[in-house]
């Protein structure tokens, strides 16, 4: 079986309605235009020397984690920036809101540069500042907000991990999303302690149902396009988990009728998903973690094995080519990778490693000092957790 085994849609024509959408399937990604790139790549940064720290998070499409001094998720990824402090310059093969991580947590002397700018997060953009103030005001006017801790996920912009910090709050990735939410709700001692979860609805609902044993019904979603997110102010009372309405636009993509479908042509197949995946994928699975946990486990499998496994598809071909003696599939009628992404090309990272090179910092990410300062007391309160690997 290959990754093309599923009666998939023509590359970049037709799409899935049922399907949680963010972003449109562009199809596969094209070859990088100039077959010089490799080799402009290697003599850059060979030029820079250990002046330069590249990584690459595990999303990247090959052309581009192949220069990665590192590969990992974005924490992972913005710690090891920080453990170089040597390192002058930091380019980071990910996304906007990782590459603010790496400057929160490098050192001042450390230039933190994203080879395309345009390279963002729809779940971290779903949750702006001030729509999440305004929110924060609504709990107020219900009688709430002093029973309200705010979590968010790493998967988010400076400024909200920041509002995190000034308001008691505290930063998860996907492994350790359960010990942030007991030490959320134990910062409450009158029994109602409430959590308000950032920016992935998903990742939210599936730890606090699956993991904490709370309530589904117990689980609201606020909407910041709704008067009021959406909810009564009794709803907010009587709620314990507050889910931001935002998702990952690809781990929304996967569907419980392909699962289903795989189940019944695959006797025996095992099916691998990340917590950001929709609630009903997730009861489905038979195995949920983070980008780390899926690696992992994918490793340790039993040769001649199947698994359909639920994330980006860079990472899924990527694991499917390091495996041969498994067969494993991407859990999607379509072919579509993170758009955002995968702005990082071969062209950009040539572009800014060239740059740096002629002595041109260019798309330098910076966090100002007020937000890196409230941002790095949410981090630090992750980091005193008990018991759990942070990592995505």
């Amino acid at each position: 079986m290959s990754l093309v085994d599923l009666p998939l849609l023509p590359l970049g024509k037709g799409r899935d309605l049922d399907a949680e959408r963010g972003v449109e399937c562009p199809g596969d990604l094209p070859a990088a235009s100039d077959p010089g790139l490799v080799e402009r790549a290697r003599a850059a940064k060979a030029a820079l020397g250990e002046r330069v720290f590249v990584l690459g998070h595990h999303y990247q499409r090959d052309e581009v984690i192949q220069f990665a001094d590192v590969t990992g998720d974005s924490f992972k990824l913005a710690r090891d920036a920080a453990a170089r402090p040597d390192a002058e310059f930091i380019v980071f093969c990910g996304v906007h809101f990782m590459a603010e991580s790496a400057d929160i947590l490098t050192s001042p002397a450390q230039q933190v540069v994203l080879p395309d700018l345009a390279a963002g997060c729809s779940m971290a953009d779903m949750a702006r500042l001030r729509q999440v103030e305004d929110a924060w005001d609504a709990m107020a006017d219900a009688g709430i907000q002093d029973s309200v801790v705010p979590v968010t996920y790493m998967n988010s912009s400076a400024d909200i991990k920041a509002f995190c910090g000034r308001n008691g709050g505290v930063v998860c990735t996907s492994s350790n999303a359960d010990v942030a939410l007991e030490w959320a709700f134990a910062q409450k001692g009158d029994g109602d302690a409430k959590v308000l979860f950032l920016p992935d609805q998903h990742l939210g609902r599936n730890t606090a149902v699956l993991q904490m044993g709370i309530d589904l019904d117990e689980c609201v979603v606020w909407d910041p396009r709704q008067p009021g997110g959406g909810l009564t102010p009794e709803e907010l009372r009587r709620a314990r988990m507050i889910l931001w309405k935002g998702h990952c636009s690809v781990h929304g993509r996967f569907s419980a009728d392909v699962v289903d479908e795989l189940r019944a042509q695959h006797l025996g197949i095992h099916i691998l998903v990340h917590p950001e995946c929709t609630h009903e994928v997730v009861l489905k699975a038979d195995l949920v973690g983070s980008t780390e946990f899926i690696i992992k486990t994918i490793e340790a499998a039993e040769p001649g094995t199947t698994w359909a496994i639920g994330t980006e598809l860079n990472l899924v071909k990527r694991l499917a080519d390091a495996h041969p003696d498994k067969n494993i599939v991407f859990l999607d009628r379509n072919v579509c990778y993170c758009s955002t992404m995968n702005r990082i090309d071969l062209p950009h990272l040539v572009w800014a490693l060239e740059s740096l090179v002629a002595g041109t910092v260019v798309n330098q990410v910076t966090v100002d000092p007020e937000t890196e300062a409230d941002a790095l007391v949410a981090l630090q309160r992750m980091l005193d957790l008990p018991g759990k690997s942070h990592r995505d």
